[in-house]
């Protein structure tokens, strides 16, 4: 599944400071095979060069939920 700029996705890197949280899609960037890679922006951060395979889509509601359960 390709995804697009402003997408919310979760990444699932086990070398990444941000393994398991959701982030938005700033930047989308073809290599040199033809693959795309992503820069994913977290509420503290970016991580730069991110492969597809290490992503999936995210729950619409998860950011609204993670702020509800917050919030109480």
């Amino acid at each position: 599944m390709a995804f697009q700029k402003g997408d919310s996705v979760v990444l699932h890197d086990k070398h990444s400071d941000y393994d398991g949280e959701v982030g938005e899609v700033t930047q989308v960037a073809e290599t040199m095979f033809g693959d795309e890679n992503y820069t994913i922006s977290f509420e503290d951060g970016k991580e730069h060069g991110v492969p597809e395979d290490s992503l999936e889509a995210a729950d619409e509601g998860s950011d609204e939920d993670e702020a509800d359960a917050e919030a109480e």
